[in-house]
């Protein structure tokens, strides 16, 4: 399987992580969505550049998405895509439409530490546009059990 492709897997299994229906700004207590708490659309197009940035510049797994990033076209549709999965699964109006976690990362043999330095990744993107500890966190904890379905065992 071609780096590349395993890179924009890599990108996606995180955003697919997000993957939710709810489209109300209140979890129907009251608390408003993570969507609603993160700041939006716009904080989360902001993470989600950063992200990638980090990505590109991180030696562990850069390589793979080489293809990718050397696409202007590529990159766009990931770029979008990611935004579109994170906003639809922290709440927000968003669809995402693509392959679960399990379907995208078949055969990829994505490695626990590939699996983490995205994790890394996109840790310090939100430290970088500066979300809150309890966002951050919640935000990541999405993510978490999702390892089991993208990580190569």
């Amino acid at each position: 399987m071609k780096p590349n492709r395993i890179l924009f897997a890599c990108l996606m299994a995180i955003a697919m992580a997000f993957t939710t229906r709810c489209t109300d700004d209140n979890k129907g207590n009251g608390e408003p969505t993570l969507y609603t708490r993160l700041g939006g659309i716009d904080v989360i197009s902001k993470v989600t550049d950063k992200f990638l940035t980090n990505v590109v510049a991180d030696d562990m797994i850069n390589t793979r998405f080489e293809a990718t990033v050397g696409n202007h076209y590529r990159l766009q549709v990931l770029r979008n895509n990611l935004i579109d999965q994170i906003c639809a699964g922290t709440g927000g109006p968003c669809q995402y439409k693509g392959q679960t976690m399990l379907e995208a990362h078949t055969g990829m043999k994505i490695s626990a530490a590939e699996f983490s330095a995205l994790m890394a990744d996109l840790a310090a993107a939100l430290d970088f546009c500066e979300v809150a500890e309890r966002e951050k966190n919640d935000l990541l904890t999405i993510l978490t059990p999702m390892e089991s379905d993208i990580v190569d065992k």
